[in-house]
């Protein structure tokens, strides 16, 4: 049966849609049994060529940008390159997150191919702010009770994995992140929560529109999933609807840029 994609926004230039956790953005040797390509199905879907302009990686869902000539997606690139695009991420994590930090640890490149060591170190900076908690009265590790945060996360450059790797070393890992996370606190959502997967998802993308010279924001809803337990946990409030806008300005003093 084929997957329709949720479009968000779309004009004659360019689309934005909400990539489902699981789905690859485009076919990669590495994982040949995806169920879903967002770049080919999307193709299908709209009967016409598009073109990516960033990434998401595979486990995380939400926001995903697509170019729909080689013109805007060369001014798309460079809104990117040029970190003139906002991101917003909405994450569970484990333990009670800071109200607001900005980890800046830098970060080496993950390809797999060299020893990590090996990597140049690059700069790398995410701003965290908690938005709501949870204290279950249920022993997983060694405390008597467990925690867990909804945390708001922009990334000012776009490291491979970055959200994910600077939210565990500041001691609040992402549920579901099998490589940065701990089993225990995974194990215990998938099984009680039926949410075994990463709790990771892209809301907002705020970029200027390229063609039409006004600056668009668009926001995605999170999955099912993710939305039935954020009710659970009596963060309702927070989950995000779909939704587009036209603010007159976007200011990029404000920290919460990405680079891809």
């Amino acid at each position: 049966m084929t997957t329709l994609i949720p479009v968000i926004y779309q004009d004659d230039h360019l689309v934005v849609v909400h990539k489902p956790s699981g789905a690859l953005v485009h076919r990669s040797a590495l994982d040949r049994h995806a169920p879903l390509v967002m770049l080919q199905a999307l193709r299908n879907q709209l009967g016409q060529h598009v073109y990516p302009v960033h990434r998401l990686d595979r486990p995380t869902s939400g926001a995903l940008l697509f170019a729909l000539t080689p013109e805007v997606a060369t001014a798309l690139g460079h809104r990117f390159q040029q970190h003139q695009v906002r991101k917003r991420y909405l994450a569970i994590v484990r333990g009670i997150g800071p109200d607001e930090a900005i980890y800046d640890w830098a970060l080496r490149e993950e390809d797999g191919k060299r020893p990590k060591a090996e990597m140049p170190a690059m700069d790398a900076e995410t701003h965290v702010r908690r938005l709501d908690s949870v204290e279950l009265p249920i022993a997983i590790d060694r405390y008597p009770t467990s925690r867990y945060s909804l945390m708001s996360v922009k990334p000012t450059t776009g490291r491979r994995h970055q959200i994910r790797r600077h939210l565990s070393r500041g001691g609040y890992p992402i549920i579901g992140d099998a490589r940065h996370g701990k089993g225990i606190h995974n194990r215990f959502f998938r099984d009680n929560f039926e949410a075994g997967r990463l709790l990771l998802a892209a809301v907002t993308l705020e970029f200027h529109h390229p063609v039409f010279d006004r600056t668009l924001r668009a926001t995605t809803a999170v999955e099912a999933d993710m939305a039935a337990l954020m009710d659970r946990f009596g963060w309702a409030g927070h989950c995000p609807v779909n939704q587009v806008q036209w603010p007159d300005t976007l200011d990029i003093s404000d920290k919460g840029y990405a680079a891809s």
